[in-house]
């Protein structure tokens, strides 16, 4: 492991708080990353992340998350498959983050934590906002900028 693990592990953190908040926005991102050659990950398990319809499918599936997001018939992020999801998305962003650092097994780690605290962290910060604004809808939509602009930022720090 290199010595130098500190910074992919915050980013694995911090992709896991994204997933937490928008689980299919991390791995678009990560997907982008790799595929414009940003994030290497040849010759490990996740470099199907970078195949050329990758992040075009991780894409359309965030966005559409972000419809979904909006539909009153859409559950918590907190039951069991939602937040499963988004474990699974943080390990896997978080894995790829620390790639080059020589430790896929501590950024899922640490990209696990990262999920757990931005799925309970979002949802109670989207519950404060919905209140404070009076509606949910401008909430998630805070939210949803909140992710997208978090995870460009993790994408553009990894290089």
């Amino acid at each position: 492991m290199s010595g130098n693990i500190v910074v992919p592990c915050l980013l694995a953190f911090l992709i896991g708080i994204v997933a937490g908040m928008r689980a299919m926005t991390a791995p678009a991102a990560i997907a982008w990353a790799a595929r414009l050659g940003k994030l290497s990950l040849s010759g490990t398990w996740l470099a199907f992340l970078g195949y050329a319809w990758t992040p075009w499918i991780l894409t359309l599936l965030a966005a559409g998350e972000l419809v979904t997001d909006q539909l009153p018939s859409t559950p918590s992020r907190t039951v069991p498959v939602q937040f499963g999801t988004r474990i699974v998305m943080g390990a896997v962003c978080g894995a790829a983050l620390t790639t080059s650092a020589g430790s896929m097994l501590l950024g899922a780690i640490v990209g696990v934590a990262g999920a757990v605290a931005g799925t309970l962290g979002g949802r109670a910060f989207r519950a404060r906002m919905a209140a404070a604004f009076g509606g949910d809808r401008p909430a998630a939509l805070l939210e949803d900028a909140i992710a997208i602009v978090a995870a460009f930022a993790v994408v553009l720090a990894s290089r």
